[in-house]
């Protein structure tokens, strides 16, 4: 007899419909071959499979059996299609009615029967809304982050054997109920609070900029400044997620399985932060079967490289194309699969090997040429598209030992202005997210050329400001622009409507210094 079952593959941050299609004829030796370009994973399942049913307490077939994952050459991966091949083999064989309604099946088994947590829900459980299945059996573990999809039943499925007294009538599973996002998605708490920073006003001010229009920020000081103090500080600070980039986060953790048990959506904006000996594919991404890297898993959240030279010139060259477009884009023989990368990027260094050029308390020990060797481990590309660029100098004496008045902005008090401005930002680009555009923009970080000069307006004395800065500064295009979108932010924070010079000029000073070596 042959049965039919349908589930699913992720490729990329989506999922394809696959029929789980099982023969079992009356005629042939015993074996069990599974086709449809399996991978490892899938290929075990037999023994997964086998066990399960027998510790079911059903009868495993002691014929031939073939299954085929259609359509054959789009490549499966992991152990999710146990559940739909295990009921597929109990249909051919006839030990249980064949299911009439369409529903979707996703899971894998454990040799007892019991279904365990599986990467890729969320992505099956859209893509089961975008093709009309109402209906979904995932593992019980897993049922909260599916409840998020509207539209669909989510079953949640502790065992085989549950499943099969489902279908057979004698058990009933209750629907999970569906959550709402709104009730979930909180503030991040942050390592530290900006209240526990002593000093560095200049730099908690930049911090708080890049948070409110997500732009990319570069600190440099020397050791023991404040510099990773700040860094783990700023998620304290960040912007609610909104619905949607819940969603987006919460698929590529799903499809990676950084997802908990039992967690229904990432809640927060993520924080990554990689050492510097990390390869160009844990950081970008990739592999056999590509799968997203750290740029990918800061979406909508921070990415954190500390001692930023320090990485791998290869590594560094790699952020390129992400830190620009938004997305990473990853070929391989088998396939080729796109995934988002739009991260607040946060990169610390000394300014030297020793770390005390331009100390004012400790003389520096490097060589002129050390200095510039060091220096130039980060190239000029990179460094152009970081929008904030502030040092941080060693923080006085009498600061750090002096009477603590507590009159320090708590991260609290900063989060709401920037939770503000950021709202103006949503507000701004509601129309032209509406719009049939494949990139949504959230921040002022994210505009491009066309969307700065439509929505940051210069008048002839910002005008005439920004021609004197990129005569004098050096400017790139791409820094001009740059420094629109940081005074952009600027006037967010204050609540202007339009720019000012007083903006353009607080940009400006976010622009990286000729050290003179």
């Amino acid at each position: 007899m042959l049965a039919k079952i349908n589930s699913g593959a992720t490729v990329g941050l989506d999922a394809r419909l696959v029929d789980v299609e099982v023969d079992i004829p009356n005629e042939g030796l015993p074996s069990f071959t599974i086709v449809g370009l399996p991978d490892k994973a899938v290929e075990e399942s037999r023994e997964r499979v086998r066990s399960a049913i027998k510790n079911s307490g059903a009868d495993f077939p002691t014929t031939r059996i073939t299954v085929n994952l259609a359509p054959a050459d789009l490549p499966k991966v992991g152990p999710a299609y146990d559940l739909p091949i295990a009921l597929g083999i109990l249909i051919a064989d006839e030990q249980i009615m064949p299911i009439n309604e369409k529903a979707l099946f996703f899971g894998e088994l454990s040799l007892d029967g019991s279904l365990r947590h599986t990467n890729g829900i969320l992505p099956m459980v859209y893509m089961a809304k975008k093709k009309g299945i109402k209906k979904v059996f995932v593992p019980k573990v897993n049922a909260r982050e599916a409840s998020v999809v509207g539209g669909v039943k989510v079953y949640p499925v502790e065992t085989l054997l549950e499943l099969v007294r489902y279908f057979s009538g004698t058990v009933t599973i209750e629907p999970e109920e569906k959550l709402a996002l709104s009730k979930l998605i909180k503030s991040a708490e942050a390592e530290f609070d900006f209240s526990e920073i002593i000093g560095q006003e200049h730099a908690k001010r930049a911090a708080e900029i890049a948070a409110a229009g997500s732009h990319n920020i570069y600190m440099k000081g020397t050791p023991g400044s404040g510099k990773t103090m700040l860094a783990r500080a700023i998620p304290g600070i960040l912007p609610h997620l909104t619905e949607e980039e819940a969603l987006e986060v919460t698929k590529i953790y799903s499809i990676t399985g950084n997802l908990g048990a039992d967690q229904a959506i990432v809640t927060t904006r993520p924080f990554r932060s990689p050492h510097h000996t990390t390869s160009r594919i844990g950081l970008i991404g990739g592999g056999t079967n590509p799968t997203p890297g750290e740029v990918s898993l800061a979406h909508r959240g921070v990415l954190f490289l500390d001692e930023f030279p320090e990485f791998p010139r290869n590594v560094l060259e790699s952020l390129r194309q992400p830190m620009e477009d938004g997305v990473v884009t990853i070929s391989r023989a088998k396939a080729t699969v796109t995934y988002p990368a739009q991260f607040l990027l946060i990169s610390a260094s000394n300014p030297c090997p020793c770390g005390y050029y331009g100390d004012k308390k400790r003389a520096c020990k490097c060589l002129p040429g050390q200095i510039a060797r060091y220096q130039k481990r980060v190239s000029g590309p990179i460094l152009d598209r970081i929008d904030i660029h502030v040092d941080v100098p060693s923080v006085d004496t009498q600061k750090l030992i002096g009477k603590d008045d507590g009159n320090r902005e708590t991260s609290k008090e900063i989060q709401k202005r920037v939770q503000r401005a950021r709202d103006i930002q949503t507000e701004r680009f509601k129309k032209l997210n509406k719009s049939k555009r494949k990139k949504t923009i959230n921040s002022n970080a994210e505009m491009n050329t066309k969307l700065v000069k439509t929505y940051c307006p210069l008048s002839s004395e910002c005008r005439t400001m920004m021609q004197s800065a990129v005569s004098s500064m050096n400017l790139s295009a791409r820094s001009y622009f740059k420094v629109i979108k940081v005074a952009r932010t600027v006037a967010d924070l204050e609540g202007s409507d339009e720019i000012t010079t007083n903006h353009l000029a607080e940009a400006l000073q976010y622009r990286p210094k000729d050290d003179g070596i």
